[in-house]
């Protein structure tokens, strides 16, 4: 949730930031409604506040006045109450629609206007025919999508033999990595409740991208950020407790409603997908250069794999719904002969942390104060997968593994 005096004090510039991330929000009636709102909470605030006075008055004797003017104010109280309870409603489905408001210095725009800021490695350069990760997959048994397809649905994978080594090849040296960069491993349940999903900031806005469990009401979840954030739900640290770094291993579940072309087949998008992630509660003053340690922490994994990528800067319309600020690494697949997100870095601000009550106190005497919440994909497992299989194939159709991966032992 964005920080409402924000909205009363400087209108105009939330309604410039807002409309900068979302041009489709409904600024101008968040406003007014956000001040009709406060307006008639203070109205009713005032009202109790004079019932229990006169309650006070009405100890040391009951007067004809007295109950007369206790009658009035309960009766406009009751219509004001009743009158705040539908504007309240109206409110907070609003509320919860608004989106981060974005950074200053990011661009404006969508996708069109992302920015690329940094590029490592070289695109590989093969002399044969380059074959895309189905393909090669195919031929050496790594998948079969038919059968994933049979037994829950289409988008779906199974891995077979070698690629089975791989995926948790690559998760234990994840792991590893972001464990040497000072994160803590998680493991947390699969399942969430719908609280923890509007605290994360999925639900409402994403709310048809979700599986759910109707009879338990229960989702799957679509990230370990919606779990991890709720780790701290109503908690207040201490700023010596500060920053708290954390990775997680998790599958992910995505309903991708839509279509998909052809170019994103096999392992490109599929509702069921490994990730490993990072999440960072901090100070506010500390934000940006925890954002920074996380995309060296998620680089530091592509450059053991010798891989080419690229980070790009996203544009206002392109950042997530409770983004502030967004970096997207890039890595090449030769076979799609494009690039494609493996990791998203965001800085969430506070938005989160309103949502959820992650606060921490400077002093033990002091106010509590929301905290800043970053979250970092350290990576999209199947789609770096892909990165691997397309950029180190051989002439003979087999895949040469990356040194780093040889030396993790995965004995089956």
């Amino acid at each position: 949730m964005i920080n409402l005096l924000f909205v009363r004090e400087l209108p105009e510039k939330f309604k410039q930031l807002v409309l900068k991330k979302d041009p489709q929000f409904p600024a101008e009636i968040f406003v007014e409604l956000e001040k009709k709102h406060g307006f008639m909470k203070r109205d009713i605030e005032f009202l109790r506040a004079e019932k229990n006075r006169l309650a006070k008055e009405a100890q040391g004797g009951l007067t004809q006045a007295l109950r007369e003017e206790s009658q009035a104010i309960s009766k406009d109280l009751k219509k004001k109450e009743s009158s705040f309870q539908e504007l309240e409603h109206d409110f907070m489905e609003l509320y919860l629609r608004c989106p981060n408001l974005p950074s200053e210095e990011i661009p404006e725009g969508n996708k069109e206007a992302n920015k690329v800021i940094k590029e490592v490695g070289q695109k590989p350069v093969f002399d044969f025919a380059v074959k895309n990760h189905v393909e090669l997959g195919k031929s050496l048994s790594w998948f079969d999508f038919e059968a994933a397809a049979a037994m829950t649905g289409t988008n779906f994978a199974l891995y077979k033999g070698d690629a089975v080594r791989m995926l948790y090849s690559l998760t234990i040296m994840m792991l590893n990595n972001n464990k040497a960069h000072g994160y803590n491993p998680l493991l947390p349940p699969y399942l969430v409740n719908e609280q923890s999903l509007i605290n994360a900031s999925n639900f409402p806005i994403f709310q048809d991208s979700v599986y759910s469990i109707n009879n338990d009401q229960l989702y799957l979840t679509p990230t370990a950020e919606v779990n991890i954030t709720n780790m701290y739900r109503d908690t207040i640290l201490s700023a010596s407790d500060l920053p708290q770094r954390s990775t997680s291993w998790t599958s992910c579940f995505r309903r991708e409603a839509g279509t998909h072309g052809a170019h994103e087949r096999g392992l490109i998008r599929i509702h069921q997908f490994e990730k490993v992630e990072l999440y960072t509660v901090c100070a506010p003053e500390d934000a940006q250069i925890e954002h920074e340690r996380m995309v060296t922490c998620a680089e530091a994994l592509l450059q053991k794999l010798g891989l080419h990528y690229r980070i790009s800067l996203l544009a206002a319309q392109d950042c997530s719904f409770p983004s502030f600020k967004t970096y997207d690494i890039e890595v090449w697949m030769p076979g799609q002969n494009a690039y494609y997100e493996v990791s998203s870095s965001s800085n969430c601000t506070d938005f989160q942390a309103r949502r959820t009550g992650i606060r921490f106190k400077r002093q033990p005497q002091d106010k509590a104060q929301y905290a800043y919440t970053l979250n970092t994909s350290s990576l999209a497992l199947p789609r770096l997968m892909v990165a691997i299989m397309e950029t180190y194939q051989q002439a003979n159709g087999t895949i040469a593994w990356p040194d780093c991966l040889k030396r993790v032992t995965i004995d089956f």
